[in-house]
């Protein structure tokens, strides 16, 4: 089970003082009182919550979050405190611009926690004077890019399995989002605890016809399959409507029988647009939608015999970046490398090694961010640009976190990331004396392939992607397509979207791969790996079997 370390509230409050004095570089106020016209929007409301609201009896379920928020139940709240609430977690989307002051029960009054920000001083597990990479946050948000995370060590001689999932975090419905965002439901039924898939729209093979619109998709969700659902949807009642729960316990019921030492994850973590808040919070701090998201679609789902516990490395995949904007929250993914004991994502692009000291072999990692894929010009493709003008605010800029300066930027940052990561590979990989190498990244086999060849002649043995919502293996020897020299896996079936196609097994005609729901488990040794690919029941779809080069 995961750890929160909450430093004391003194350092709480330091901390988080901080944070407002470098928001405040400008002359915009970072809190004040109700009657400011940054809260304009939600004044109304939370005068009549904090008069006669509370005592409705119906406020238990208004306000849920308001005891974790402010710190005291409903009905002892003041105007501050409600004040409080609807900057944090607005209930029905009124959002105040600022929080208050001063005035509020638990101060200080503009976290989200009652009064203890959550602050990460040391990653669990850690010695307080280990002060490397895999114990403490960095002071910027690419304070590590291309660095080492620690050598893992696994003991023991049993046979070694390694778990790859990906695009599998569906939308948080009970999320009440802030800073004026929509809510995460996509459907009548979408506001519920735990993860709502996103349902995409359905194309055929060629990708040149539109079988079924998002808009068609969602009256599938909202009649579950009944008309006006049109059945070139392919909507699959019990499987489409929540295939990240099927995947999650599919997942669970095998890590109980194999328990495999570490999780592989290729990204697109949270639907649609990653973690709802603007990029630029502490690397040290996490944001109310950052927890809340990570309970409900990550900590909540994962967890059971063989897998509680164990490692999950991950990249950043497009919608984790904002799916077509470039400035939500993933620096807080980054950030929660810190607050958690198994979660892995330290920096955008980084290496690591796995030890198998009583086998005689081991792993040399390399996660790779290859979303300049779709950082396209400005008035290009809105629906698939991070870098779209339509999607992003006209000031939108993640220059705080190290990332894309404004929209005009955006398509070159992205570029320049990427540029810069092949040269850091290409040095790196020749120099590996590894039994294995793989690379893992979010963009789905395909994309760059005389790159990876290239890799491939300086040793790299396994490519793992998603991004294409299904489960592909592409052969060495699968020329038609594949002309990397390399295996290559796509694990984009994790559920948080609805799938490439329909998933009904009798109609595969708009098929890429040998499923469109599930995930693959390796079982590694020194001599070969044994790739295993696993539909969201449980049932295995193919093998194949790879060497080291």
């Amino acid at each position: 089970m995961w750890r929160l370390l909450l430093a004391t509230s003194v350092m709480a409050e330091l901390e988080s003082r901080r944070f407002l004095q470098r928001r405040a570089e400008d002359s915009t106020p970072t809190c004040g009182g109700i009657e400011l016209e940054p809260n304009d929007l939600c004044r109304d409301t939370v005068l009549w919550a904090a008069g006669g609201g509370k005592w409705d009896a119906r406020a238990v379920d208004w306000f849920k979050n308001f005891e974790s928020i402010a710190g005291v139940p409903i009905g002892s709240g003041n105007v501050a405190d409600y004040q409080r609430l609807y900057w944090c977690a607005p209930p029905g989307g009124k959002y105040c611009g600022l929080p208050p002051c001063s005035g509020c029960s638990s101060p200080p009054c503009d976290d989200c926690f009652a009064g203890k920000p959550l602050v990460a001083n040391l990653r669990p597990g850690c010695e307080a004077n280990d002060t490397s990479i895999g114990c403490i946050p960095p002071e910027t948000t690419m304070g590590y890019k291309g660095q080492h995370w620690p050598t893992t060590y696994i003991d023991g001689t049993q046979e070694m399995h390694i778990f790859l999932i990906g695009d599998w975090g569906g939308l948080d419905g009970s999320l009440d989002t802030n800073q004026g965002r929509p809510e995460l439901i996509a459907y009548n039924w979408g506001r519920q605890p735990g993860p709502s898939v996103f349902p995409r729209s359905r194309w055929n093979k060629r990708h040149t016809e539109q079988l079924c619109s998002h808009k068609e998709f969602v009256e599938c969700f909202n009649t579950f399959g009944e008309a006006p659902c049109i059945p070139e949807c392919g909507f699959v009642m019990g499987v489409d409507d929540k295939p990240q729960l099927l995947v999650a316990e599919a997942f669970k019921a095998r890590a109980a029988l194999k328990d495999p030492q570490y999780i592989l994850n290729v990204g697109d973590n949270f639907y649609w647009g990653g973690i709802e808040k603007t990029c630029g919070f502490p690397m040290n701090m996490l944001s109310y939608p950052a927890k809340h998201q990570f309970d409900e679609i990550f900590e909540g789902i994962y967890q059971g015999p063989g897998l509680s516990g164990k490692p999950w490395f991950g990249v950043l995949g497009n919608h984790d970046w904002g799916g077509f904007r470039f400035d939500n929250g993933w620096d807080q993914q980054m950030s929660y490398t810190w607050f958690s004991d198994r979660w892995v994502l330290p920096a955008v692009y980084y290496k690591t090694s796995m030890v198998y000291k009583d086998l005689g072999f081991d792993v040399d990692i390399y996660f790779l961010d290859t979303n300049f894929l779709d950082a396209k010009p400005p008035e290009e493709d809105p629906s698939h640009n991070m870098c779209s003008s339509k999607n992003n605010k006209p000031s939108a800029t993640c220059s705080a976190a190290g990332g894309p300066e404004s929209i005009e930027s955006c398509p070159a940052w992205f570029a320049s990331l990427w540029k810069e990561q092949k040269k850091w590979i290409g040095d790196l990989l020749p120099k590996s004396t590894a039994t294995w190498q793989f690379v893992v990244t979010h963009f789905p086999c395909g994309h760059e392939q005389q790159f990876y060849r290239r890799l491939r002649r300086k040793g790299l043995d396994l490519l793992i992607t998603g991004h294409r919502h299904d489960q592909e293996l592409w052969r060495e020897d699968d020329y038609h397509k594949n002309h990397m020299g390399v295996a290559c896996i796509v694990t984009g079936g994790g559920g948080g979207i609805t799938s490439e196609a329909t998933p009904n097994p009798n109609n595969t005609i708009d098929w890429y791969g040998e499923g469109q729901y599930g995930f693959y488990d390796l079982t590694i040794s020194k001599t070969e790996i044994l790739i295993e690919s696993i539909n969201y029941n449980g049932e295995l779809l193919l093998t194949h079997k790879v060497y080291p080069k």
